[in-house]
């Protein structure tokens, strides 16, 4: 069977982006289950209930965030969702849930679970040990398990890799939107990537508009956050997986640019 995860959407040009660019995607690999990590999808930051459904139309069957779940307020009424996901290592107390099972195509059931990590990030609680105890409970219903590991720093998501090897079908990074070149089978099956990388504007910083994003830099003071406009760059990855073990077999990076229009119109 073959896993879909698609890394940051960013704005209007990222979900455009995908849902132009995944029709051939689900035609070529066929996959068990799509994942998307959606939480920059409303212009930039955050989420809203109607870009999820959006999302969830043009095929996601996941969603994770990370530490943009709370920046739209009006996320709050869908935060009970099982197909919506923030860091599982978030105080107990937090809306929502960081992990799911859910039925793949064929049948079979697909545990993902998303951590956050801590380093130059928001006050959550440990991601190792959080992980270790949700990772323990999910295998109790299934082996086939995918884990967003949404972080700052590679360090830190090459960490959680190596700490989950063995015991997950797969760890992918997600949060600094640019594409890594590491992908690997660990030699425990489990399936790495730094950074899955981000869907959205191509001639951007990170998914923001270059010019307000470079003054941000030259000056040090706030700028208003403005998404880029033009064509998007799509990045993702599939993993092939065992489905009796939920050893990875193969994994492969995604990355296809997608014109678009100049005109997209005023974010929703």
């Amino acid at each position: 069977m073959n896993l879909l995860f698609f890394g940051d959407i960013f704005g209007k040009p990222g979900r455009e982006g995908l849902k132009r660019a995944l029709p051939a995607l689900l035609e070529k690999y066929k996959p068990e289950l799509v994942v998307v990590n959606a939480e920059n999808a409303a212009h930039g930051k955050g989420l809203t209930p109607k870009i999820a459904q959006e999302l969830f139309e043009m095929g996601a069957h996941v969603l994770t965030l990370g530490n943009h779940s709370f920046d739209k307020k009006d996320v709050l009424p869908i935060m009970n969702d099982p197909r919506l996901l923030r860091p599982a290592n978030y105080p107990s107390r937090v809306p929502g849930k960081g992990s799911g099972i859910y039925t793949g195509k064929s049948g079979k059931k697909i545990a993902v679970l998303q951590l956050m990590g801590r380093v130059y990030m928001p006050l959550t609680d440990c991601p190792f040990t959080i992980g270790t105890h949700e990772v323990s409970r999910l295998r109790q219903e299934t082996p086939i398990i995918l884990v967003d590991m949404h972080a700052e720093i590679t360090a830190e998501k090459s960490a959680m890799g190596w700490h989950l090897d063995g015991l997950v079908t797969m760890v992918v990074g997600t949060h600094t939107h640019v594409q890594t070149a590491d992908e690997r089978i660990l030699p425990g099956g489990t399936a790495y990537l730094t950074d899955v990388g981000c869907c959205g504007p191509y001639n951007s910083v990170i998914g923001g508009e270059i010019k307000s994003s470079v003054e941000r830099f030259l000056t040090g003071l706030h700028q208003r956050l403005q998404v880029g406009t033009g064509d998007a760059r799509v990045c993702g990855c599939v993993v092939s997986v065992n489905e009796e073990t939920g050893k990875a077999l193969s994994i492969e990076r995604i990355m296809e640019i997608v014109p678009l229009p100049t005109n997209l119109g005023e974010e929703k």
